[in-house]
This record gives structure tokens, sequence and C-alpha cells, in this order.
């Protein structure tokens, strides 16, 4: 799969483009606040009809408009046929995700078809941030591949929101209703255990994926690991709640369950953001984002979209040579990447002799068409 065309029209700081790429490696170029990462971060609605900056989709709407739509054709290699997706949105208004000219009425339905593997600075958040951003993590893989679990995660946050209303509601020192509560935690039990198991058989494929992209990135160099945290490794989901009754009234909602796991990042037996340099957190994030990829791959039969934002930042040359030469090859797919300048990434193309074209997002208000300031640039031409 490869995205051959992208229009903008009032997204961000985009009044209108139109971005015409390559199968192979993309890079767009331009000064802090010229729009490079808004290309990508378009792109990555079209996957997931979503942002991957903000979770309110109004605030990507171009200042002065009243309405942003994204377009974008796909084609499968060796394929004829384009998949057409478009994304919009009116000020007070829904938003609209239609594929091939018909609306979806579940943008569940969507997830997964045109999966994307996003990398950015603010995923330094999975090291320094709290346990809701790794589950997140884990969330996004397993929905990109399993329309089921992502069904079950929705099923699963509505009855915790009914059970907490329930705990909230129930005047102090006194017990809720039995019969419903009964109800609601038989459900909650139901769902949790499921989403539980069907995150310990992810973790256990997800590790050593993991261990080989970051062993390759550092030469082999530290070790580490990921350990998968849920009291539902001691106890079963109805236990946990019967047990937790008291405390949840006292604090008024429900303090275990799957919505409480998190994911142990460790380097050298301890906690990576304890004690991990800038350069070896961010080689964690990207070993992390890669082996998002093979697995989404692997298990979707599609190569997702491979979205580098700022790599360059805090990486050595060696290891942006590492991974410049690992995401260009038949493994990976397309892939799109963002620099300041293009001096960085001519030489590390030039080096490996891979193929590239290079957009300058300089100026990003010119009208469709010219917005893109092409220029290719092949080693095997320039040699």
């Amino acid at each position: 799969m490869y995205l051959k065309r992208l229009t903008i029209f009032s997204f961000k700081n985009y009044k209108e483009a139109e971005f015409e790429f390559d199968q192979g490696a993309n890079a767009l170029t331009g000064p802090n606040g010229s729009g490079k990462t808004n290309v990508l971060d378009a792109i990555h609605y079209l996957g997931l009809c979503k942002s991957y900056f903000h979770s309110t989709d109004s605030i990507n709407i171009m200042h002065g408009s009243n309405y942003f739509s994204i377009g974008g054709k796909f084609f499968l290699k060796d394929n004829d046929f384009a998949d057409e997706v478009f994304i919009g949105m009116k000020s007070g208004s829904k938003k609209v995700v239609k594929r091939n000219h018909k609306e979806y009425q579940k943008l569940s339905e969507h997830i997964g078809l045109l999966p994307v593997v996003m990398v950015a600075p603010v995923d330094q958040v999975l090291i320094t941030g709290s346990g809701e951003e790794r589950r997140r993590l884990m969330d996004n893989i397993i929905s990109q591949y399993d329309h089921h679990y992502l069904d079950m995660l929705v099923s699963y946050n509505r009855i915790l929101q009914q059970r907490n209303s329930l705990l909230k509601n129930t005047p102090r020192g006194m017990m809720p209703d039995d019969s419903l509560l009964q109800i609601i935690d038989e459900q909650l039990s139901k769902a949790g255990s499921h989403i539980f198991q069907i995150r310990k058989e992810f973790i256990d494929r997800f590790i050593p994926v993991f261990n080989k992209y970051y062993s390759f990135l550092t030469d082999d160099k530290e070790q580490v690991g990921l350990q998968y945290e849920s009291k539902l490794s001691e106890q079963s989901m109805s236990e946990l709640l019967k047990a937790s009754i008291h405390k949840d009234l006292a604090l008024q909602y429900t303090s275990v369950g799957i919505h409480r796991d998190d994911l142990e990042l460790l380097l050298n037996n301890h906690s990576v953001r304890k004690i991990g340099s800038q350069g070896q957190q961010k080689s964690f994030v990207l070993a992390i984002k890669l082996a998002q990829f093979e697995l989404i791959s692997e298990y979707s039969g599609v190569k997702p979209l491979l979205l580098l934002d700022d790599i360059f930042d805090k990486l050595d040359v060696h290891r942006i040579t590492r991974l410049m030469e690992l995401v260009s090859n038949e493994t990976f797919g397309q892939i799109f990447i963002t620099d300041t300048t293009d001096t960085h990434i001519r030489d590390v193309f030039e080096k490996i002799n891979v193929p590239l074209k290079i957009f300058n997002c300089s100026k990003p208000d010119l009208p469709i068409g010219e917005a893109e300031g092409v220029e290719q640039v092949n080693q095997n031409l320039l040699s």
C-alpha cells in the first residue's frame, strides 16, 4: 500500500496544497513552523481518522476558516485500483469520513484498513508519562489489526463509566444497589478479562521483535526489556472488583481493572526513564515503533505508512544511517521523513544509495499543485 496523492484544505497552516508522493522515501523539509509535521498529521488522519497530536478535531481548522478537509488516494502496489479517502469537518458539526465516496457509520470500520505508524518527538511521553500513555500505545497497535478488540475496549470504557457513576451517586456510608452492581461487575469482568488476555498475548509477541530492533539500532550494546504489569495476572477481574468495593466507594471511582495496567520499560534492569540518556530513550521509542510496524504488517498483511517526524534530533549519524538502511529495505514500504533542512537527509540517502523525493514546505499557502517545491534525489543519477 502507498499514498499517491494528498490534498489539504484549511488544515492547520495549509490553506490548500497537493502532494504527489513516491512509493518509497519522501522527505518534507523547511524551518520550524513551515508545516512539515502538519503534512504527516494529515496522513495520520487518513489512516486513523484522528490527529496524532490533538484529541479535539476542531483545533485543526485553519484560523479564519470554518472547516478543514483532507483527501488521499491510496494504491496497493501493482494494482491500478485507487482507494480514495476523505475526511472533513465544519465548525459545530461532526467529522465526516468517507472511503470511495461512501460515508462510514462507525469510524472503527476504517481503522486498520490503511495502517499508519508515527514517530514524533512527543513520543518521549511513552518514557516519561503515566501508564495511560503506554496503555494507549498497546491499544493503538492492537486496534489496527483487531476490530473486535477495539469494540471490546469501547464497551469496557462505557461500562466503566456506568460503574463510576454508580459509585459517585451512592450516598456516603451506603452500599450501591447490589443487583445493579452485580450486573455491571459481570459485564466489566467479561470485557476486562478478554482485553487482558489479548494484551498479554500481544506483549508476548511484541517483546522479541522490540528486542531485535533495539539491538539493531544500538549494535547490541545494551540489555533492554518490557514487562506488562496488570493485577489481573494475580487475580481475576471479578475478584479484584469485589475486594476493592469499599475503597472504590470512598474514592468514587473504580481503582482496579485493565484501565490501570502499565508497561514497564527497562534498560539494564532499571527504568529507562531514570537511567537512560536522551539517545537511549529515543532508540527505545524507535524500537517500539519499528516493532509496532512489523506486528501490524504481519497481522494485517498490509505494510503501514511510516511517518518519521524530526528523527534526526538526539540521534547520532551512525544510528540515523542504520535506521534509514533498515526502513528503506523491502521489509518496509512507503516512508515520510521531516527535517529542518535537506542536508542530513540528502547525505544519508546518498550514502545508502536509496532514491528520495524531497518536498519544500516553506510556502504552504501556494495554490494547489504549486506547494510541493519538489526535487528528486537519486544517488544513481548523481554519481
